[in-house]
């Protein structure tokens, strides 16, 4: 069939009439896929636009952008009882992206339901399980070896169950799903924290536990709690140093590791402009550091260009049709509201042990002097899916140029991280990759490697104090390298490039001088580089397998494996008060609680977190507050996540404590439970404990797990 836009011009031509009118007919019966990999499954914006309209005639006031997106996937737009921040609604997402660990545990909870194929289109990506050693291709041979029968087992699982399969090596799962699934207007959900990548290019992308995956796999309503929406207006443009990285630096300095808790953010403003499609994903993507649900920016010129270089005009064709969907009306309400001038904005440098450590690279020695942190830089790391495009590996390849060009090298060592294969294959075909090398650097294999700790590291002891300055999203304490000890940064690839060659944390590329081998000292010029390659993107190797046909497709688990196990079911609950839970942090066979304090389980969408306690006993974790996926997560594993109703209340538990929570016979949304300490002497409290828990949640909790409830709804 001939491309959207081939069709279009075609028919202006003979029937003589304006192109809008041509367009508008022509996209009521034109189906566009939506991916190159999936050619019959289409874009329903027909479908959003219904839903669109139904809220707003209910709601009666204008729409903020992730409104649209949320609300027009709902399952029951007429019905459907929405308030920010406090009801749960019932989506219906377009798709599901899982990454190796993760996925691991949710085909084998969807191998559990006993269903024959996944309801939406879904994919696997191998990309969390190769160890940054040596380098690219040794590194990925030995991570081949080492994980051959988990990835032998998602292969086979997924061509049994309907699932698109990225071989290791193919990339970050973010950065292909940027480059290949994601769109403006999509609901997608992925088994990853940093899944909000694909807000860059317009879509509500939200990370998730395995278990909820599963639920939309199996063709059930996924639910959320309905997000509040913080707006951020960008006004200004970027240029000379300062990059995409820097506006959420500075954003996360503002709200904190806390602050977009139950929030979507939704930029806006005219300095949108200025940044470029894979820069609002660098954006998007680090938002999970605030604990946002997610993030986003309006559809506009640059995601239009990137889809169009990344293959998919035809999208973008359709997304101009429905343009006013795709952005926020004028008007709309924002719970807050934050505004930066982009024409102002420094570049930023955050750390260490936590991403909302905010400094400008002007300032960051002088803190660190004072702070005792250590000057030298270790290692310089870039990449990451957080930023590995095209334009960032361009613009830290101008910074090593002009090293080069006066003799220099990296005083520290350095790596480099491409997010995908076509990323790999374009910038070595372009040069990028051999100008990085000669500075100094290594590159990597295409995968998540030292950003979630997949790195062999050598150069330092385990408690060894030392800095390392990354491009990555998260660097609380161990997160790279195990190291406690480690100081680690987050900063722009340019900047950590910069850094990187004159080795020390008190160089600011602004401003400083270098000393090139000629005994001259030169000045670095701010990094250019294009957005997007003028040639076509290289894809490289193929990576992809098709799903095939599931008829006599055998999921290969070994009954004597050491990694992988078919799932029992857990026991229901036995219909009584949790009584004499003893309060531990080790395993002892017996039912037990945990105490934590705030945002517990923060840093991860891996429901091994919650699997595991379960497994071995454990029955309520009683907080100051949580993580929202580790919330859902236990909730999915039947256990009973609580909150203090006063977190005053966390000083009465002490550790020889036994608690007894009452009230689960009358459990219901919204009213809490009951606990009772009894301390060694005798006596006893009582505290009141809060839960967000709704109907379907409660269920859950009484079958015993998610996945036991969706069999019992199966078998009625």
């Amino acid at each position: 069939m001939a491309p959207y836009s081939l069709l279009v011009t075609r028919l202006q031509k003979a029937l003589g009439v304006r192109q809008y009118h041509v367009a508008s007919v022509l996209c009521q019966r034109a189906k566009v896929a939506m991916s190159h990999f999936e050619p019959h499954e289409y874009i329903r914006y027909d479908l959003l636009e219904k839903n669109i309209d139904i809220v707003r005639k209910r709601l009666n006031r204008p729409l903020t952008l992730s409104e649209k997106i949320v609300y027009g996937h709902l399952d029951d737009p007429a019905n459907q009882e929405i308030e920010r921040g406090k009801t749960y609604l019932r989506l219906r997402p377009d798709r599901v992206a899982m990454q190796d660990a993760t996925a691991q545990m949710a085909m084998l909870q969807f191998i559990s339901s006993g269903l024959p194929k996944v309801a939406v289109p879904s994919t696997i990506h191998c990309d969390h399980l190769i160890e940054a050693q040596l380098g690219g291709e040794k590194d990925l041979r030995r991570a081949k070896d080492i994980n051959q029968e988990v990835y032998n087992f998602l292969a086979t699982a997924g061509a049994k169950y309907g699932v698109g399969f990225w071989r290791p090596g193919s990339g970050i799962i973010h950065q292909i799903i940027l480059e290949n699934y994601a769109y403006p207007g999509v609901l997608l959900i992925g088994t990853d924290s940093h899944t909000p990548n694909g807000g860059g290019l317009g879509g509500i992308c939200i990370g998730v536990g395995g278990a909820d995956a599963v639920d939309v796999m199996a063709g059930i309503p996924w639910e959320l709690k309905c997000p509040k929406v913080i707006g951020v207006k960008l006004t200004g443009s970027l240029s000379g140093w300062t990059s995409p990285k820097d506006v959420i630096l500075k954003v996360a300095g503002i709200l904190t590791v806390k602050g977009g808790t139950g929030a979507i953010v939704e930029y806006h403003g005219p300095g949108v402009d200025s940044i470029s499609c894979t820069g609002m994903a660098t954006i998007c993507n680090m938002g999970a550091e605030i604990g946002a649900t997610t993030s986003v920016f309006p559809y506009n010129h640059r995601m239009k260009k990137y889809l169009s270089k990344t293959g998919r005009a035809d999208i973008a064709n359709l997304a101009d049709e429905f343009k006013d969907h795709l952005v926020p009306d004028p008007g709309c309400h924002y719970d807050q509201v934050i505004e930066i001038n982009l024409s102002e904005l420094k570049p930023h440098i955050n750390g260490p042990f936590t991403p909302d450590l905010a400094h400008p690279v002007a300032e960051v020695g002088s803190v660190a002097e004072k702070e005792g942190w250590p000057l030298d830089i270790r290692v310089g790391l870039i990449g990451s899916c957080t930023n590995s495009s095209y334009e960032d590996m361009g613009r830290s390849a101008a910074v090593a140029k002009q090293a080069l060009a006066h003799g220099l090298k990296c005083k520290s060592q350095f790596t480099i991280t491409p997010g995908s294969e076509q990323i790999r294959a374009t910038i070595e075909r372009d040069g990028y990759a051999q100008v990085l090398r000669d500075v100094g650097g290594i590159v990597l294999a295409n995968a998540c490697g030292p950003c979630i700790g997949q790195w062999d590291r050598k150069d330092i002891k385990k408690g060894e104090k030392n800095t390392i300055v990354t491009s990555y999203n998260r660097n609380f304490t161990g997160r790279n390298d195990a190291n406690p000890e480690t100081h680690a940064f987050v900063t722009s690839p340019e900047i950590v490039t910069a850094l990187a060659i004159a080795g020390t944390l008190k160089f600011n590329p602004e401003t400083d001088f270098l000393t090139g081998k000629d005994g001259k000292k030169f000045k670095l010029e701010a990094p250019d580089a294009d957005e997007l390659p003028r040639a076509e993107f290289d894809p490289g190797q193929d990576t992809y397998q098709h799903p095939k046909d599931s008829s006599g497709q055998r999921v290969d688990v070994s009954p004597t494996s050491q990694r992988l196990q078919l799932l029992e079911p857990f026991d229901k609950w036995d219909g009584k008060d949790l009584e004499d839970l003893q309060i531990l942090i080790k395993q002892h066979g017996i039912r037990w609680v945990v105490i934590g304090d705030e945002n517990y389980g923060e840093g991860s969408s891996r429901e091994h977190a919650a699997l595991e306690p379960r497994h071995l006993g454990g029955r309520a974790i009683i907080t100051k507050s949580f993580a929202r996926i580790h919330e859902t997560n236990l909730k999915k594993q039947g256990l009973l996540p609580l909150t203090f109703a006063d977190p005053a209340d966390y000083n009465k538990i002490h550790p020889v404590d036994k608690l007894t929570i009452q009230g689960l016979k009358d459990f219901a949304p919204g009213k809490p439970l009951k606990c009772i300490i009894k301390h060694p002497n005798g006596t006893q409290e009582t505290i009141l404990l809060n839960h967000t828990f709704n109907e379907t949640q409660i269920e859950w909790f009484r079958a015993g797990s998610a996945l036991n409830r969706m069999k019992e709804l199966q078998q009625k």
